[in-house]
């Protein structure tokens, strides 16, 4: 929300508020938030129901990679780049294993 020049509140502005700068304020960016902020700007956040199993699978495969020393930033990083394989695959058409799973066989 913001202040219109008629000192009303403007609930349909073209960019809204940032929420972690109203949690931690603007002056808190220095060092390393700034640029994680920047990254934050072309991301954005998705709700996506998952089984029990698979979530339990997806936690103990990143804790396990940690512990072994890979290369992941957080559980986000993890996620994206399974589904950018996902989509890669997929991409593949006919010859795509995920596929076979999920479209209906022929006659």
């Amino acid at each position: 929300m913001a202040k219109n020049e008629n000192n009303t509140t403007d609930f349909f502005e073209e960019r809204p508020f940032d929420p972690v700068n109203v949690a931690i304020g603007p002056e808190a960016k220095s060092g390393g938030v700034e640029s994680k902020q920047i990254a934050a700007d072309t991301k954005r956040k998705a709700g996506f129901y998952l089984s029990v199993d698979i979530l339990d699978r997806f936690n103990r495969k990143f804790h396990e990679l940690k512990l072994e020393g890979a290369a992941i930033e957080n559980k986000s990083a993890l996620l994206e780049l399974a589904l950018s394989f996902a989509l890669d695959d997929m991409d593949k058409s006919h010859q795509s294993r995920l596929l076979t799973h999920i479209m209906p066989k022929g006659p």
